[in-house]
């Protein structure tokens, strides 16, 4: 069998819904959301790792854009940053409306994949975005925005990050009525990035499905951006889904360390680690000539996938690649058009299509599905919460 023609045939009839992609915060970066400078139509390898040809080559049929904006950014400024990042996705689906399609919906998926266009959804990264506001998070909502990762790489006044030190030890009582927030209004409660009591207390707290927008399997790389077993063993009473991701220093053991000291040869250099400007990558290029990179490959990203179904099962697996969120990617997974490469290899494995048909979109257009009917009997019984985290909490934010 030629396993990869047949993945792309698989990939046409069930592509790819992808939990993550940075391309906002990639176009505000470098070039101040200046979609001329950045004409995703034309072809925009070594500057982006995402294009319509590219998402096209790759398979993908739904892609949920992050409205990521970094944690130094606090208050009001974190919200207004949001607001241009949902603009900016706004912008993308208006200027190219024979490819991208506006999805809100699990019904919108499929109209849009019967369509031949790409769903595309949005997904708020860090709960700072709502500035200890159930309302902010009631209006996002209303902008679109169907996930909120609960936080990024730092705590927040509610909740602990999986790479700050533990404050609360889980999600505060304000913690808790955002996820019974979300659930109310039909936003998927994202897991990625959060301490793993965070993650135990949303899994107790949630009615709703929950998902790991782009997070791996801790058992494979021991970092705490991944997921422990006794959560992934706990995803199928949930309903959730844990999607996969590409980011070698969460995938690859030997990635770890190297990746330190590449971070901080760019705090060095007067940079911020994440920064995936040209300057910044040229800066990564000289440090890996020097240092060379330990190299991630599908095989990795099929290893992880192997056990995550293992223990969760294969109806709560999905991929999240966290394209153009990171400065380099595992080999054959070099950009958006590498997800064929990826069926290929699991095809190789003996995953039945089948199962391959739950991991690209199946399992995804589930979750949202269900998170619908979650949010509707929600709304029955009760409205929209107006409790403060002054009063939950028992004291202001920080």
């Amino acid at each position: 069998m030629d396993h990869l023609a047949r993945a792309h045939e698989l990939l046409a009839v069930h592509p790819v819904v992808d939990g993550h992609n940075d391309l906002p915060w990639a176009l505000r970066e470098q070039v101040g959301y200046d979609l001329d400078a950045r004409d995703i139509a034309a072809d925009q390898r070594g500057l982006l790792h995402t294009d319509l040809n590219r998402l096209r080559a790759g398979g993908v049929g739904g892609q949920f854009w992050s409205v990521y904006v970094r944690t130094d950014l606090t208050g009001d400024a974190a919200v207004s940053a949001t607001l241009e990042q949902i603009d900016i996705v706004g912008e993308l689906i208006a200027r190219y409306p024979t490819h991208l399609r506006r999805a809100l919906t699990a019904d919108d998926l499929e109209k849009a994949r019967a369509e031949g266009r790409i769903a595309s959804l949005m997904g708020a990264e860090g709960g700072h975005s709502i500035n200890n506001s159930l309302g902010t998070l009631r209006a996002l909502y209303d902008l679109g925005v169907r996930y909120m990762t609960l936080t990024h790489n730092d705590n927040i006044d509610w909740a602990d990050s999986a790479t700050d030190l533990p404050r609360l030890g889980g999600l505060s009582a304000f913690g808790h009525e955002v996820v019974r927030e979300m659930n109310r209004v039909g936003m998927l409660v994202d897991l990625s990035h959060v301490a793993d009591g965070v993650m135990r207390d949303a899994l107790a707290t949630s009615t709703a499905p929950v998902i790991f927008s782009h997070s791996s399997a801790r058992a494979v790389c021991d970092h705490p951006r991944n997921i422990p077993d006794d959560v992934l063993a706990a995803l199928p009473a949930n309903g959730g889904v844990a999607m996969v991701t590409f980011v070698p220093k969460f995938v690859l053991p030997e990635a770890v360390a190297w990746t330190l000291a590449a971070d901080r040869n760019m705090r060095e250099h007067g940079l911020h680690h994440l920064d995936t400007t040209p300057t910044a990558m040229r800066i990564h290029e000289d440090f890996e000539a020097a240092h060379p990179r330990p190299e991630a490959t599908v095989s990795t990203i099929a290893d992880h996938l192997d056990h995550m179904r293992a223990v969760a099962g294969v109806d709560h697996i999905g991929i999240g690649g966290d394209y153009d969120g990171t400065a380099f990617t595992p080999r054959g997974l070099d950009d958006v058009s590498g997800y064929p490469n990826l069926i290929a290899e699991l095809l190789r494995r003996g995953w039945s299509e089948g199962d391959l048909a739950k991991l690209t979109w199946q399992n995804s257009l589930r979750v949202l599905r269900d998170t619908e009917a979650v949010a509707r009997d929600e709304q029955s019984g009760r409205g929209p919460s107006h409790a403060t985290i002054t009063e939950l909490d028992g004291q202001r934010p920080r």
